[in-house]
C-alpha cells in the first residue's frame, strides 16, 4: 500500500512539471508583435514545443512507474543471474537487500546504478556499406533520435557509396546534438579481406573485429550496432551499462537465441566454438581501451588462423570469430539482459526473453526474411519497425535544453537575418531553408561511356508524377538523375513502387535521390541542383518530369555533342518541345510523323496558347524544315530544354513553386556567353496531367504574384551586378 501511495504521489507532482513550466516562461518572456503565418508568435511557438517535449518526457515517466512488481522482480531476478559478472559482488543491481515488512516482500536498491549525465556523449559504430544498408541504418537512426535524451556521436564504417549518402544525410538533417565521423573501409580491409567468409555480408561483415584500430586512440569505449536493429528505448539506459563492467571485462553482449553454436540444428552441423549458446553480435558494448591493452588485434587474429586449419571459413562473419575468443577468453565478457537484443532469426527461442513486449529494448531483424519472419508477436515487432520507417525525421531536430551544444549554422543566421513582417518571407525563409536530403535511395551502378560524350537526364518530381518514370525509362536507354519531393511515408510508396516494377528493377543506371518535403512551397530548384550535383557523365539533359524524348534520343544526343564539340565551347542544345492533350497518344516514331500529327492537330508546339515567349525563339517554322542544327537569339523569358556540360550554374533558389525557376537559369547561362543551338532532329512531347498546387496557388493569390515579380527584380539586379551587365525583363531585347 506504501508503494502505491509513492506511485499516486509521484504521478501528481510529475503532471505538474508542464503547468509550473507554462507559467515560469510566460512569466519571464516578454512581450511579441510580430506573428508567424500560422498565428502564432514565435515565443508562443516554442513554448508550445517546449511543453509538448515536458510533457512527453512525463508520459515516459508514467510508463516507467507503471511497470508491474513482477516485472520488477524478474529484472531483479535476472540481475542476480548475471552475478558471475560481478566483480567480489560490489557492483550495482548485485547490492539488493530483501526486507520483509508487514508480510510483504520489499526490494530496497543500496547501491542503485548512476545515471548518464544528461550532456554526456554517447559514441555509437555502425558498419555501413552500400545503398541498401544506408537506406536500412536510417530507420536504426530514427528509433535511436526518439527516444535519446543525450549527444551522440555517431561513427560510421563505410565504403565510399554509404559515405556521401550518410555525410550528406546528416548534413542536411542538422539534428542538434548529433555528431557524425566516417572511416573508410578500405583504409583496414586488408586487416580482414584474409578471412574466408561465407556470410551474405562479405568483407564488411568482419569489420567489427577492427574498431579498436579504425576508430580513434581517445575513445574509450562504444557502443556498436547492426544496421537491422530498431530501438524502443533511450540508448542511454545501454550506456550505462558500461558502469556495471568489471576491471577486466570488455565486451558487453546478448546470449545467442537459437541452438546455432549448439550444433543441434541439422545433421552434421558443425559451428564455431562459443560458451554454451554463443553470444549475437548485432548489439555490442566495447571497452576499446581494454581491447588495446591486451592486444586485441593480434589475439583474434591468431584463434582465427587457427580455427581456420579446421572450419576452413565463417559461416556468421564477425560473430564467429569474437565468439571462439570469447571461448578462450571468457573473463572478458560482460552478459547483457535479453531485452537489449531479442533476436528475430528463423530459429529463433527470442520468445523465452521476454514475458511481454513492452519488456523489449532492442529488436534485431537479423534473419534474412526480415519483417516476414514468423513469431508470436512479429505484429507487434513490425508496426513498431515501420513506425520508425514512416516518422517524420524533420520531428526529431530536437534541441537538447541545457547542454550548450548547438552550433550556429548559416542556414540559421540566414533565417534569423530574414525581416518576419516582409510578406514575401516565406518565399525568402524557402530559399535557404535545408532539406534533408536522402542520395541514391535504390542501388545505383553505372560507369560513363568511354568515348567522353555521354549524357545524363536530369528531373525532379513529386508523388503525383511517380507514374511518369516507367514510361521514361521506356523512351531513354541512358543514365538518369532523379530528385524525388516526398514525406517520409511517401517514400516507403514510392519504394514498394519501384522494386514491384519489372521496368525500373531492370535499370540499375537511375539515380533515385529523395528530398523530404518541408515548408508549403515546392522547392524545384532546390530538385534540380540535387539531381544535378549527382550527374557523373560529361554532359546532361535538363528537363521535367512530364516529357517524354523521342526514341532513340539518347544515342542522336551523345553523336550531336561530339559533332557539334560541346565539351570545348559554351554551347546549350536546345530540344524542341511539343505537347499532346491526349492522355492516349500514339507517340511519333520521327520527325516526319510528328509533322504530321501538327499538322492534324494531335500535337501542338508547347504552350503556344498560353505562354508563347517561353518557347518561340526556338523559331518552330524553321525546325520543321532544318536538316542541320541552327543558332537562335535569347530573348526575355526563354526557357527550353537544353543539352549541356556538366560544370554549369546550378539553378537560383530563390524561385520556389510556379513561375521563373527554368527562365532564371537560362537568363544566367546567357550572361556566361552561351549560345543555343536547336537540334533539327530531335523532339520532346509534354504528357497531359492535372494542375499542380503551385499553379494554382499563383493564379488564385494576388500576393503570390507581387512576391514572384519582387523576386524577379532582385534576381536581375543580382545577376547585372554578377556579371557586370545591365539587364531588363520587361523588354524583349536584352541591354548590354
Amino acid at each position: 500500500m506504501r508503494r502505491r501511495r509513492l506511485n499516486v504521489v509521484a504521478l501528481i507532482a510529475i503532471c505538474c512539471v508542464p503547468a509550473l513550466l507554462f507559467v515560469y516562461l510566460v512569466s519571464s518572456e516578454g512581450d511579441v508583435t510580430s506573428d508567424n503565418f500560422l498565428g502564432f508568435t514565435r515565443r508562443e511557438a516554442k513554448l508550445a514545443e517546449r511543453v509538448r517535449e515536458v510533457e512527453a518526457q512525463n508520459q515516459l515517466l508514467r510508463r516507467q512507474l507503471s511497470i508491474s512488481q513482477n516485472h520488477l522482480m524478474n529484472f531483479i531476478v535476472e540481475a542476480q543471474q548475471n552475478g558471475s559478472n560481478v566483480h567480489s559482488g560490489k557492483e550495482s543491481l548485485g547490492n539488493i537487500e530483501r526486507q520483509e515488512k508487514n508480510g510483504e516482500r520489499s526490494f530496497v536498491c543500496v547501491n542503485p546504478e548512476p545515471e548518464v549525465p544528461k550532456c554526456e556523449v554517447i559514441h555509437v559504430s555502425i558498419v555501413c556499406a552500400g545503398y541498401n544498408s544506408s537506406r536500412s541504418v536510417v530507420t536504426l537512426i530514427k528509433s535511436i533520435l526518439f527516444y535519446r535524451k543525450n549527444p551522440l556521436h555517431f561513427h560510421f564504417i563505410s565504403d565510399s557509396a554509404a559515405q556521401l549518402i550518410l555525410q550528406t544525410l546528416f548534413y542536411t538533417w542538422n539534428v542538434p546534438g548529433v555528431d557524425v565521423s566516417f572511416y573508410l573501409a578500405d583504409n583496414v580491409q586488408g586487416e580482414v579481406s584474409w578471412v574466408p567468409n561465407k556470410h551474405y555480408s562479405g568483407v564488411y561483415g568482419l569489420m567489427k573485429l577492427v574498431l579498436t584500430k579504425a576508430l580513434p586512440d581517445v575513445l574509450e569505449k562504444i557502443i556498436v550496432l547492426d544496421t537491422d536493429v530498431t530501438f524502443a528505448t533511450d540508448i542511454a539506459e545501454l550506456w550505462r551499462i558500461f558502469h556495471k563492467f568489471t576491471s577486466k571485462q570488455a565486451i558487453g553482449l546478448v546470449e545467442n537465441q537459437s541452438d546455432w553454436y549448439l550444433g543441434k540444428l541439422w545433421k552434421n552441423h558443425r559451428p564455431w566454438p562459443a560458451l554454451g549458446r554463443g553470444f549475437n553480435t548485432g548489439v555490442i558494448l566495447l571497452h576499446l581501451q581494454r581491447l588495446r591493452e591486451i592486444s586485441w588485434m593480434q589475439m583474434w587474429r591468431l584463434i582465427a588462423e587457427k580455427e581456420l586449419l579446421s572450419m576452413l571459413s565463417t559461416s556468421l562473419a564477425d560473430q564467429d570469430i569474437i565468439n571462439a575468443v570469447l571461448k578462450q577468453h571468457p573473463y572478458l565478457i560482460y552478459r547483457l539482459p535479453c531485452q537489449w537484443n531479442v533476436q528475430l532469426s528463423d530459429n529463433t527461442l527470442s520468445e523465452l526473453c521476454y514475458t511481454e513486449v513492452q519488456d523489449l529494448k532492442v529488436i534485431h531483424w537479423n534473419s534474412p526474411k526480415k519483417l516476414k519472419v514468423k513469431n508470436k508477436h512479429v505484429e507487434f515487432f513490425r508496426n513498431l519497425y515501420l513506425t520508425f520507417l514512416e516518422y517524420d525525421g524533420n520531428l526529431l531536430r530536437r534541441e537538447l535544453i541545457g547542454c550548450n551544444n548547438t552550433r550556429s549554422t548559416r542556414v540559421q543566421e540566414v533565417l534569423n537575418a530574414i525581416d518576419e513582417d516582409d510578406p514575401c518571407y516565406e518565399f525568402r525563409r524557402a530559399r535557404v531553408v535545408e532539406h534533408r536530403t536522402h542520395l541514391y535511395y535504390i542501388e545505383y551502378d553505372y560507369e560513363p561511356s568511354p568515348e567522353g560524350n555521354d549524357v545524363t537526364l536530369v528531373a525532379q518530381l513529386s508523388m503525383d508524377r511517380l507514374q511518369m518514370v516507367e514510361a521514361l525509362c521506356k523512351h531513354w536507354d541512358g543514365p538518369i538523375s532523379l530528385a524525388l519531393y516526398m514525406s517520409d511515408s511517401e517514400v516507403q510508396q514510392f519504394l514498394s513502387y519501384t522494386l514491384s516494377s519489372e521496368i525500373l528493377q531492370s535499370r540499375k543506371n537511375v539515380g533515385y535521390h529523395i528530398v523530404y518535403r518541408e515548408g508549403p512551397f515546392y522547392p524545384v530548384n532546390l530538385l534540380r541542383n540535387v539531381a544535378l550535383q549527382q550527374v557523373t557523365t560529361p554532359f546532361l539533359f535538363l528537363t521535367d518530369i512530364d516529357f517524354l524524348p523521342m526514341y532513340g534520343l539518347y544515342d542522336y544526343l551523345k553523336k550531336s555533342v561530339s559533332a557539334l564539340g560541346l565539351e570545348s565551347s559554351k554551347k546549350a542544345l536546345v530540344v524542341p518541345a511539343f505537347e499532346t492533350q491526349r492522355y492516349r497518344l500514339s507517340f511519333p516514331k520521327s520527325k516526319a510523323e510528328l509533322l504530321s500529327m501538327l499538322d492534324m492537330g494531335t500535337l501542338f508546339t508547347f504552350r503556344y496558347h498560353v505562354w508563347t515567349r517561353g518557347h518561340s525563339p526556338t523559331n518552330y517554322a524553321k525546325w520543321r524544315t532544318a536538316t542541320t542544327p541552327y543558332r537562335v537569339l535569347w530573348e526575355p523569358d526563354f526557357e527550353p530544354y537544353i543539352v549541356v556540360r556538366r560544370d554549369i550554374p546550378e539553378y537560383d533558389r530563390r524561385f520556389v513553386g510556379f513561375g521563373w525557376n527554368k527562365v532564371s537559369h537560362i537568363m544566367e547561362l546567357y550572361a556566361q556567353g552561351f549560345e543555343f543551338i536547336v537540334l533539327p532532329n530531335a523532339f520532346i512531347v509534354h504528357m497531359p496531367h492535372a494542375p499542380s498546387f503551385d499553379i494554382a496557388k499563383f493564379r488564385s493569390s494576388s500576393q503570390y504574384r507581387k512576391c514572384l515579380k519582387i523576386l524577379k527584380q532582385e534576381f536581375v539586379k543580382d545577376l547585372s551586378k554578377r556579371y557586370s551587365k545591365q539587364f531588363t525583363v520587361e523588354k524583349r531585347k536584352l541591354k548590354r
